[in-house]
């Protein structure tokens, strides 16, 4: 016969702290770890998604409250159609949008705004699961991005991954910026070596 105890019940302290979600990420990596110690992999992640019809300022909210700075536009049927980042909200994107159809950029929709499916660029999972941390940011610089999608093609092909720029940046414990494209492997290790310092 199986006995049950209960349990021992304390009081919180008041220095107690909430633990945020880390999307299972490492908290810290090296330049020589593979990559998928960095991907954000959508297997284990949900996906944060929004309609092309949401307003710019509601994707805004959106992205606060999932604490992230990329969404996915998804159709009606849940299909992708296209990506958007808080650099896309918060741009010239949509001023421009709002003078040119002659409404308020409170009312600019994503699907005036979005980078459509057939523009994202993609990194290939078997490719970034042979790859460094360093090979990826390398990448992600020269690509002038804060984010990069991983598309696996097997059984057919679909988004598996993300990687965030800043998140990166975090596990690595340095800071890195997309402006400025870095050529080498080396000038790259001399850009965080000088953020460590």
């Amino acid at each position: 016969m199986t006995r049950f105890r209960p349990l021992q019940v304390q009081h919180l302290q008041v220095d107690t702290q909430l633990t945020y979600f880390n999307n299972g990420l490492p908290v810290h990596v090296s330049l020589q770890d593979g990559a998928l110690k960095v991907m954000t992999d959508l297997q284990r992640v949900p996906a944060v998604s929004v309609h092309p019809d949401v307003t710019v300022d509601v994707a805004l909210q959106r992205m606060v409250h999932a604490g992230v700075r990329m969404l996915f536009v998804v159709d009606v049927m849940g299909e992708l159609v296209g990506m958007v980042t808080a650099r896309d909200l918060m741009g010239e994107k949509p001023v421009r949008v709002a003078a040119q159809e002659q409404i308020q950029r409170d009312q600019v929709e994503l699907g005036d705004i979005m980078v459509r499916r057939g523009q994202i660029e993609i990194l290939d999972f078997d490719e970034v699961s042979r790859s460094s941390v360093g090979d990826l940011v390398l990448t992600m610089k020269q690509m002038g991005r804060q984010h990069a999608l991983v598309e696996e093609k097997d059984p057919q092909p679909r988004v598996r991954g993300v990687f965030s720029l800043s998140q990166i940046a975090r596990q690595l414990g340095v800071q890195i910026e997309t402006g400025g494209v870095v050529q080498s492997f080396g000038e790259l290790e001399q850009l965080l070596v000088h953020h460590e310092s």
